[in-house]
């Protein structure tokens, strides 16, 4: 696992933008998995402007969603469809024929998580999964005491991952959905390289039990310490219960551009 730390969320986010922007010029029809939330919106606007610039072509790239609400009707604006062709889809200039998702209002839920983890691996892999983290360290909605190994699932969230939500539905926890769809962390850890993005200093712990802790189930996003190639992205607020810190900092310092993100 590489840990970079940054000085605030916006170098964050454009360091990504350019490890995505690599990732496109070395292979156009890349599938990007994008997370949603406030976390990685410096990501989607770094790269939006990239774009706008003629510095990279997206025109050929393929996105997917890391997770969605069951239960909320076609269109709603908290949607994680609508949310992903708001911030992504649409500043990227791409059209709905490049994205794919779970369907969160299928009769048979069970089965439109199953087709999912299917069309990911039949799409040929995620080459680069965006993911951030909840106070509670889980990735997706993989709450604590997700299985390691599991794949594209139904899951039912903590009260607290819907209290943490309540300000996209106007602070009203009534109007968030108990249960989503989400890909496993088994489904992560398929991706080739999965990125994970933390700011603030409610992410402190977090990001320090996932680092530097044992790999556990109660802290879902440690299983990314299982992963040849994951990279997890920090703010100072957010490194700031590292023990390693300053190890990290010198690694990064020390790195050979070559080698990228």
């Amino acid at each position: 696992m590489e840990v970079v730390i940054v000085p605030d969320a916006t170098a964050g986010g454009e360091l990504i933008a350019e490890a995505i922007a690599a990732l496109l010029s070395r292979k156009p029809e890349a599938l990007l998995g994008v997370a949603t939330g406030s976390t990685p919106l410096p990501i989607y606007q770094a790269l939006a402007a990239k774009v706008r610039s003629g510095a990279v072509d997206a025109s050929r790239a393929r996105i997917c969603q890391l997770d969605e609400y069951v239960g909320l009707p076609p269109g709603h604006p908290e949607s994680y469809r609508s949310v992903v062709l708001r911030e992504v889809i649409e500043p990227l200039g791409l059209s709905e024929k490049s994205f794919m998702g779970p369907d969160g209002a299928a009769e048979d839920v069970q089965a439109a998580c199953e087709a999912y983890d299917a069309a990911l691996a039949e799409a040929g892999g995620v080459d680069l999964q965006l993911l951030g983290i909840g106070t509670d360290g889980h990735i997706g909605f993989n709450e604590p005491c997700s299985s390691l190994a599991s794949r594209t699932r139904i899951k039912t969230l903590t009260e607290q991952t819907r209290v943490d939500n309540a300000r996209f539905f106007d602070d009203d926890i009534d109007q968030v959905p108990h249960h989503v769809i989400t890909q496993g962390i088994g489904t992560i850890l398929d991706s080739r390289h999965p990125v994970l993005l933390a700011t603030g200093a409610g992410k402190a712990e977090a990001v320090a039990r996932t680092v530097e802790g044992p790999v556990a189930s109660i802290v879902p996003a440690s299983a990314l310490q299982l992963h040849p190639h994951a990279t997890v992205v920090v703010d100072e607020a957010a490194a700031s219960k590292l023990k390693l810190a300053d190890y990290f900092r010198a690694t990064y310092e020390a790195k050979p551009r070559w080698q990228g993100l």
